[in-house]
């Protein structure tokens, strides 16, 4: 579903070559939920970026859903990202003139779908049915990333990209918002890749991929489900 072969990303300072990821390796399975840790610029959200292509590498590839994300145009990746990605981002990143339910209208729209009943549907799902005229600026933090979560899971996508979902909430809202997250996941069968510095979500993931100075030092199992 998701794989990287040899991944390297260098950017230029003062003249030199600055290496932010090198040779990054692995294999994503179907379904798969990954946790994505490491300290502060070891390259986790570069590396993000390279995964959505949201970025180009320097060297080596990406290949999501069988698709080779180089060969692609700016117009082809965001096709594909519109079609087959979800984004949760730590800071919601909702559109703040729309409404709950419009905000998660937004990726059906674009691709031309009639979305209410999905809409509708999600926020049940994520426990905000009677809320979904509010806007952002009326709703909570951990509300807002509810909605976030609904809007990410809108076009069924094949793969979500998660950056710090609970980055800006409280322990308590934050783990509701993990609890939804990843019962969304089990029931869609989204392979989910979520980048964190939170230990407790990173262990309820199948798998963490550790990075340190843009190297993956370590690849094993976590404490969540298989």
């Amino acid at each position: 579903m998701l794989r990287t072969e040899s991944l390297t990303k260098e950017y230029q300072s003062g003249g030199r070559p600055l290496t932010v990821l090198k040779d990054i390796t692995f294999e994503i399975g179907p379904g798969e939920l990954v946790a994505v840790v490491g300290p502060s610029g070891s390259g986790k959200t570069t590396l993000l970026g390279l995964l959505a292509g949201l970025d180009r590498p320097t060297r080596g590839r990406v290949i999501a859903d069988g698709v080779d994300l180089g060969r692609l145009t700016e117009d082809g990746l965001a096709r594909f990202r519109a079609a087959r990605v979800g984004f949760v981002f730590q800071s919601f990143h909702l559109i703040p003139t729309l409404t709950a339910r419009e905000n998660i209208l937004v990726p059906l729209e674009l691709r031309g779908e009639d979305g209410g009943r999905r809409a509708d549907e999600l926020l049940e799902r994520v426990g905000l049915s009677g809320r979904e005229h509010h806007y952002p600026a009326q709703l909570s933090g951990g509300e807002q990333q509810r909605v976030a979560l609904a809007r990410a899971f809108s076009n069924r996508p094949r793969i979500l990209f998660a950056d710090e979902p609970t980055g800006n909430l409280d322990a308590a809202t934050g783990a509701k918002v993990v609890e939804i997250l990843l019962e969304l996941n089990r029931e869609s069968g989204t392979t989910t890749l979520l980048v964190t510095h939170d230990q407790d979500l990173a262990l309820k993931a199948r798998r963490i991929i550790r990075l340190r100075d843009g190297a993956v030092v370590e690849d094993s199992g976590g404490g969540g489900p298989p």
